[in-house]
């Protein structure tokens, strides 16, 4: 038994055949062999007329936050389409020969990911120009029941915090498409869904093999603390970027490793332990330099609460270096980057001023409990 995404579902029935198709992707469009989505539908006889690129790239070979270029496919000479650069959103002479628009792409469930971002104005793009929008179905990779964090005000929507849903939403692309629409009263998008795939299961349960979604998620278990460990991204601390193990691992020259690791395990944090750790990164935050801090190693992935998680981390490295420890400053458009991740200053004011996370994790887990009956209506499984 294992999940078959839509992308299968859509081969095997021979959906859209007859349509001019401007494919969303990148290097996860896969089938359960490991072979791309374009390569797969031109052999079926599709009429695939142009690609189009979200962040990282269509073969995912850029780093985070790097602009992406136009250029076309060496295998096929389809051109490919930048949609993380000057232009985000698909413009009118981008679709001139798209009938459909395809969006195809393995998400990893967390809100600051670009790519739902990407799919979101993709969909603006084909109701204002009447092109029908259509998802290919794939999983949540940290299931679809558990819901955390805040729901942030359409004021503070960005590409690393794209829609008013929680941090951890438990929603797949097409079911986060069908929300979306609602919400901005869009044309209604055409969702392929998977079949097997129950709100249970990790990523792990699919039968499918762990293509990296980005170039910094190497593994489930990466995935599994994502939704938290981003949030030191907005700190001086590293988020183990630059190390073979982003995400899961944090530190920073002034941090001594056992304190930091003891402090952490004394919080009892569900279905995860830390473990001192020394490392150099090669770039990013403290690059060439020797860090202290934590790996966090998960033993429990289905009672682990990233959000939280990360909260508590943060709030552990200001009690133990107050001297050390900083929120990094705002940048150019005069709001930092934190708050940016959290679509509010909510976590960067309680950091300031609360003694400990307890009240604003409080108020998030409010929120996320509003956000579970909220998106009720448009669960596909």
């Amino acid at each position: 038994m294992r999940v078959y995404p839509g992308l299968e579902i859509l081969l095997k029935e021979g959906l859209l055949k007859n349509k001019k198709i401007g494919l969303i992707t990148n290097h996860t469009g896969v089938n359960f062999d490991l072979e791309s989505n374009y390569h797969l539908m031109l052999a079926e006889g599709y009429k695939i007329t142009a690609l189009f690129a979200p962040e990282h790239g269509i073969y995912g070979d850029h780093p985070d936050g790097q602009y992406v270029s136009s250029t076309s496919d060496a295998t096929t000479g389809i051109p490919i389409y930048s949609l993380y650069g000057a232009t985000q959103k698909p413009t009118k002479q981008m679709l001139k020969n798209v009938e459909a628009l395809v969006f195809d792409i393995q998400d990893i469930g967390a809100r600051y990911y670009t790519y739902m971002s990407t799919m979101i104005l993709s969909m603006e793009a084909a109701s204002e120009w009447g092109i029908q929008f259509v998802v290919l179905d794939r999983p949540n990779p940290i299931d679809g029941l558990r819901v955390e964090g805040n729901v942030p005000s359409l004021s503070w929507i960005s590409p690393v915090c794209y829609a008013p849903i929680t941090i951890r939403h438990g929603m797949t692309a097409g079911e986060i498409s069908l929300f979306m629409s609602a919400q901005k009263n869009l044309s209604a998008p055409t969702v392929i869904p998977m079949e097997g795939w129950r709100r249970s299961m990790l990523f792990s349960e699919t039968g499918f093999p762990w293509v990296p979604t980005s170039p910094s998620a190497s593994s489930l278990e990466m995935a599994l603390l994502y939704p938290g460990t981003c949030l030191i991204e907005g700190t001086n601390v590293s988020e183990g970027r630059g190390t073979s193990v982003p995400f899961q691992v944090l530190g920073a020259p002034w941090i001594d490793a056992l304190d930091l690791s003891k402090a952490v395990n004394a919080l009892n944090l569900p279905g995860i332990k830390a473990r001192p750790v020394h490392f150099r990164p090669s770039y990013s935050k403290w690059a060439g330099n020797i860090c202290q801090g934590i790996q966090i190693h998960i033993f429990e992935p289905n009672v682990v609460r990233p959000v939280e998680t990360g909260v508590r981390l943060l709030f552990t490295l200001r009690d133990l270096y107050p001297e050390n420890f900083e929120v990094t400053p705002p940048g150019p458009n005069g709001k930092h980057f934190l708050d940016l991740l959290c679509g509010g200053a909510q976590l960067t004011d309680a950091l300031k001023h609360d003694s400990s996370p307890d009240r604003l994790l409080d108020t998030w887990n409010k929120e996320a409990q509003d956000f579970t009956s909220k998106r009720e209506d448009f669960l596909i499984y």
